[in-house]
């Protein structure tokens, strides 16, 4: 199965705040894509990583082979976005 999660880079008053990183994996064979993808301003995102300690937050949003880790054992617990199966 595949799975999808899209984050913002910009503060919400930046220009490119609609600018966003688009990762997508599957869990089974381990492989992932990752691009920049518009996503309109007044869309909310999912936010799994909010409930962390900054220190947690920042360690994972600088790997995007572990922030895809800590994901995807949040999709293996059934915790996800709303727009996904």
């Amino acid at each position: 199965m595949i799975f999808s999660y899209r984050y913002r880079l910009y503060a919400p008053s930046d220009r490119l705040y609609e600018r966003c990183v688009g990762l997508a994996w599957c869990s089974s064979c381990r492989e992932y894509s990752a691009a920049t993808v518009f996503v309109p301003r007044n869309e909310d995102l999912w936010e799994p990583l909010a409930e962390l300690p900054t220190p947690e937050r920042e360690r994972l949003v600088r790997s995007e082979v572990k922030l895809l880790d800590h994901l995807d054992r949040l999709v293996r617990r059934g915790i996800r976005p709303a727009d996904q199966p």
